[in-house]
């Protein structure tokens, strides 16, 4: 007996015994849906033709039996459900959960009974066979001329090779739809290719039987073809289920790890404002970390929202705008002055307690090297409403919380970006100081574009001393 072989009846079934693992609890916790019905009854008949079909386990059934070769007819039966599966699943597919649900069941109902009155033909074509020979290998081409045993070969590779055809088919064309997230498409390409696949097994099987009755010998189609063939289309079939659930997963892993690092420069800045370090722990998952510094954020930015200035805001806008950056950079830009300016005009007022608060000058006297310029009324005006109440920091707080997210499964981007309603208007408006003190909405919703900008310091520089700037030296934009 050939080892490698062997072992290669062993591989796919590790892979498909995989794939199963990952969709299991899914279709144990969705058990009415009918496709993951199918995903599942599909993986299981996969995993159960490869662990009968391997030599080693076709010895020990015959063995166990005492039938010689019965362990033909049980091969042939699951081989058959798992062609039936395959058909289920188009039909799970194609029809949807709710969508021609009549149609639905009555190709479901043929399709059963179909492959059902199969499986039992192959059970009485094999009691009415005469095989006392145990053939571990080469059944299908020893008893190819013998009567009924001939027959039950045929019709389980005939049910097999409409099963890929239709297959096949179906899912190379549904690969093509626009729209499909591109794991889901990957998924259908492997599927698909492991389909196809699955026919040169059934011609090579096929092709080795037609050439015993015509008296010629092509055995080595199916000894060696259509076992390497069949190993290599259930490993594509797994490949297939596995890419768009793991992708996926991997996908938002990284999506979330990634913005969680890109807080980064954001968190150090405010540290300076709470005096302490966000939450952490070990434990903790990805998603839970990321919401515990966006909150972390949100609540320092809520205390340095009476040292905001929206007038270096707006300033700062037109100064980014003029220096040739695109209109969400130049936002972003702004704010990040804004909140450099926020949080050096808090570190004075905390050594200086008679200092004058930042709503009272211009901007540009809170950096170092920026030059003093007269009060507007508009700033003066804002001074006395500036201060906001801690019960609305509070509530901010929580509306990020880690209890908002959802047991569901709501994303941590979902929440983050429903904790603050958007702002409507253009970068300039919203930048504009509200009748009831600094306008934080930007700050709060856009926590990752200010945390990016802080990670290139030259541009900061660059906008603020453009701001600093003589008013004769401003663009005309302004």
């Amino acid at each position: 007996m050939n080892h490698g072989l062997y072992i290669s009846f062993w591989l796919p079934t590790a892979v498909l015994g995989a794939a199963l693992a990952i969709k299991l609890p899914s279709i144990l916790k969705l058990w009415r849906d009918p496709l993951l019905r199918a995903v599942g009854g599909l993986l299981v008949f996969a995993c159960a033709v490869f662990v009968f079909a391997a030599p080693k386990t076709i010895a020990w059934t015959n063995r166990v039996t005492g039938v010689p070769n019965i362990a033909a007819p049980w091969v042939y039966s699951l081989l058959t459900a798992l062609s039936a599966s395959w058909l289920l699943l188009i039909i799970a597919w194609r029809n949807g959960r709710t969508e021609r649900s009549a149609q639905t069941r009555r190709a479901t109902r043929w399709v059963v009974s179909v492959y059902a009155g199969v499986v039992v033909a192959l059970w009485v074509l094999f009691a009415l066979a005469d095989v006392p020979v145990e053939r571990i290998r080469d059944l299908d081409t020893y008893y190819a001329n013998t009567p009924y045993m001939r027959e039950e070969i045929l019709l389980y590779l005939l049910a097999h090779t409409v099963a890929c055809s239709v297959t096949a088919r179906l899912v190379w064309n549904w690969s093509r739809t626009e729209g499909l997230d591109a794991w889901l498409r990957w998924g259908l390409r492997f599927l698909g290719a492991g389909y196809v696949t699955n026919l040169v097994f059934s011609a090579a099987k096929l092709s080795a039987v037609a050439a015993r009755w015509t008296g010629h010998d092509l055995d080595w189609l199916n000894t060696g073809i259509a076992p390497s063939a069949a190993c290599i289309a259930a490993t594509l079939v797994a490949i297939g289920f596995i890419v768009p659930h793991a992708g996926q997963y991997l996908q938002e892993r990284w999506r979330v790890r990634r913005r969680h690092r890109s807080l980064k420069p954001l968190s150090r800045l405010v540290r300076t404002v709470t005096g302490a370090r966000e939450p952490f722990d070990l434990r903790a998952t990805p998603e839970l970390r990321l919401i515990r510094r966006e909150t972390f954020i949100r609540d320092a930015l809520l205390q340095l929202a009476r040292h905001l200035d929206d007038d270096l805001r707006a300033r700062s806008y037109d100064a980014a705008v003029a220096l040739g950056f695109e209109r969400g950079r130049a936002q972003a830009l702004a704010a990040g002055v804004a909140l450099l300016d926020a949080v050096e005009a808090r570190e004075r007022s905390r050594r200086e307690p008679g200092a004058p608060q930042p709503g009272t000058s211009q901007p540009g006297t809170s950096g170092p090297g920026m030059p003093a310029a007269p009060n507007s009324p508009r700033t003066e005006a804002r001074t006395a409403s500036v201060n906001p109440p801690r019960t609305e920091a509070r509530t901010a707080s929580a509306a990020v919380s880690p209890a908002a997210v959802s047991p569901a499964g709501v994303s941590p981007a979902a929440v983050s970006e429903a904790a603050v309603s958007p702002a409507a208007g253009s970068p300039t408006a919203s930048a504009a100081p509200s009748s009831s003190g600094p306008d934080t909405t930007y700050l709060l919703r856009e926590i990752q574009a200010v945390s990016r900008v802080l990670r290139h310091p030259l541009d900061l520089q660059a906008v603020r001393a453009h701001v600093a700037a003589p008013a004769e030296s401003m663009s005309t934009h302004e």
